[in-house]
């Protein structure tokens, strides 16, 4: 087997602090027309570059001005509110666009109706299907960004970064997968003041949260699916223990974009091995962009296999 070569981590971590954006600094294109497979809302920078909305888009929110990071987590919306459309970020596609989600072929839908949360996922963050989560009923991770629930009255757009408060997390376990739903609000939502720890959204809004639940359990269920079950006696955990899994995933990542998940891989099956190789490598090219600092040099066909010029 070929030998692959990895990114140093501190590399990584240089990259993230120099070159992430962080909501105002990112513009969207859309390309293809609505409703067809080939529609994709794109994230690029005021340069005109393509810009990653997994990869390059800051975990942490950053100041526009000074840069610096402020109190808040940057959340990118995949799905608006009230709307059906599962859109979601192709994260096996350069540049990471957002894309309507197939299935044989078809544009999937919500057929439970739409969706009252604005839902999509934290940037920077991966859940590693290497691991296994003790609380999470022996399910390993699904192989996606951390999900993210947005509760506020703000009807967020497809590809829009919101600035947000942590406030909970969920453990839904789909198909034999951890699948964390952390519980947010836009940091300039009307409520967000009064919403500061998960014990506070049952309190101001009661209902919410069990609401959020059973859309989660119920929702597969019209396309012939079971209920999906829920981790930690389906409770939804403080504001604190949702800090340490963002945290956690976001280590994923790195070791994601580094290589050093992919260097560990041996001890697990062909199907996870594939996962995570297919993923590194894609990530790996995306992010190339920011690594290389001579990028005038590199021919056009640069990053395709037929170069010999690989990230991995």
């Amino acid at each position: 087997m070929e030998e692959e070569s990895f990114v140093p981590l501190n590399d990584i971590r240089k990259m993230k602090h120099s070159s992430s954006f962080s909501g105002s600094d990112v513009a969207l294109e859309e390309g293809g027309e609505v409703d067809t497979v080939d529609y994709r809302i794109q994230g690029v920078a005021d340069s005109g570059r393509k810009i990653s909305l997994w990869h390059d888009v800051s975990l942490i929110h950053l100041d526009p001005q000074t840069r610096a990071e402020k109190p808040y987590y940057n959340f990118v919306c995949e799905i608006s509110k009230f709307t059906r459309k599962k859109y979601e970020i192709a994260t096996n596609e350069p540049g990471n666009p957002i894309k309507q989600d197939t299935k044989k072929g078809k544009l999937r839908e919500f057929k439970k109706g739409d969706i009252y949360f604005n839902y999509g996922c934290f940037p920077q963050t991966w859940e590693d299907p290497t691991h296994y989560h003790p609380d999470a009923e022996g399910t390993r991770g699904d192989n996606d960004p951390v999900d993210v629930v947005e509760i506020g009255t703000r009807i967020i757009r497809p590809g829009d970064i919101r600035p947000v408060k942590v406030l909970g997390i969920l453990c839904m376990i789909d198909e034999g997968e951890c699948d964390w739903k952390v519980v947010v609000i836009d940091a300039e939502d009307k409520w967000a003041p009064f919403l500061n720890d998960i014990d506070d959204v049952e309190h101001e809004i009661p209902g919410m949260l069990s609401a959020i639940r059973e859309w989660y359990r119920t929702y597969k269920i019209p396309d012939g699916k079971p209920p999906n079950t829920f981790g930690l006696g389906e409770k939804f955990m403080d504001k604190a223990y949702a800090m340490k899994i963002i945290q956690e995933c976001h280590e994923f990542w790195e070791n994601l974009i580094s290589g050093e998940t992919v260097r560990k891989l041996d001890q697990h099956g062909d199907e996870v091995k594939d996962l995570v190789r297919n993923l590194s490598r894609g990530s790996l090219f995306n992010l190339g962009g920011n690594l290389d600092e001579h990028q005038e040099m590199h021919n056009d066909n640069f990053g395709n296999e037929e170069s010999g010029a690989l990230f991995f």
